[in-house]
């Protein structure tokens, strides 16, 4: 090994060993092991049951049953697959599309799933508009005496006493909106609307509301500063700052919050389906409510897939609509 080889590895050794170290890095990392062994012993976790032959005749059965109806047919020895056919199963799909679940008289997954659609998009762009009101009087650079602005004055204990009263409050208000479960908001709210559709709106429009909210406020708290203290040097108030300033720059990470919880709306507004709301989930409700049947349940649920995905690829657009303009 040459000289300066050695040199390198020594100095990496020396690097290593002057590396900070955290003790309460250290304490926290044992905590959680200690948390994981405590888990494992109490849990009573049984993983040769889990993988008995048991199990594995369960799954096969469940994936027998998955396949669409007309592409199986049941013997003595419970069900066997006949030949794949896709017109069959285009067939089927098609038809649960339109007349939703077999033999009973339910709406079609198509309009369940415009139903859910509709949801989700009120639901969320009523927790936007809410957030917007919320998230500028939680964040602690905006809602202060005199935002961005070095003063040789510094406001009285008074101003500045309410100002940090009105950030708490507002963070408290949004960890209540956030805290309230989506199907109890919307059970209760079913008992004084009695409408279809509403009480899953305002539930989750609620719930999201105060994660918005949250998330927004964060998200302006980490604009760079170096601009907006430049626009209050000029002379502008802190709405100015707010509009041209502030909005432009958290446009982009807003969107992709918007969306984020778009996608959860989706899938809490086909969960909500289960109080009989106009969604998916009404239909997956029905579905096994009527014998379990999984190939009608697995493919709502995989309807409910595709609207996500939509949603997703709507979203990484406009991102990049948003980049480009800016």
């Amino acid at each position: 090994m040459s000289v300066a080889a050695h040199d390198v590895e020594a100095r990496i050794a020396a690097l290593k060993r002057e590396r900070p170290r955290s003790r309460f890095l250290r304490f926290s990392l044992g905590c959680f092991l200690l948390l994981m062994v405590a888990s494992w012993v109490r849990g009573d976790f049984d993983f040769a049951d889990t993988f008995s032959a048991q199990r594995g005749e369960n799954l096969e059965r469940f994936m027998m049953t998955v396949r669409p109806k007309p592409l199986r047919e049941r013997t003595d020895e419970g069900w066997v697959a006949k030949p794949w056919d896709w017109d069959v199963a285009a067939d089927w799909a098609g038809e649960r599309l339109t007349t939703g679940v077999s033999r009973a008289e339910t709406e079609g997954g198509v309009e369940a799933a415009i139903g859910t659609l509709a949801i989700a998009i009120l639901a969320v762009v009523l927790a936007a508009l809410g957030s917007l009101v919320f998230c500028w009087f939680a964040a602690r650079n905006v809602a202060t005496p005199q935002p961005f602005a070095p003063s040789a004055s510094p406001p009285g204990p008074l101003r500045r006493w309410a100002w940090r009263g009105v950030v708490g409050s507002t963070r408290v208000v949004l960890i209540l909106l956030r805290s309230m479960p989506e199907y109890i908001l919307a059970y209760l709210i079913m008992s004084m609307l009695g409408s279809p559709a509403w009480p899953a709106v305002l539930a989750l429009a609620i719930h999201n509301t105060g994660i918005l909210g949250r998330l927004n406020a964060e998200t302006i708290e980490n604009v760079q500063r170096r601009p907006l203290v430049a626009l209050r040097a000029l002379g502008a108030g802190r709405a100015k700052i707010a509009a041209v300033g502030i909005w432009p720059a958290i446009m982009p990470r807003f969107l992709l919050y918007f969306f984020y919880r778009w996608e959860t709306c989706v899938r809490e507004a086909t969960v909500l389906g289960i109080l009989h709301l106009a969604s998916l989930g009404w239909l997956i409700d029905e579905a096994k409510a009527r014998g379990f049947k999984y190939d009608e349940m697995v493919f709502f649920i995989l309807l409910g897939v595709v609207l996500v995905l939509v949603g997703d690829v709507v979203s990484a657009v406009c991102r990049r609509l948003v980049r480009r303009a800016s």
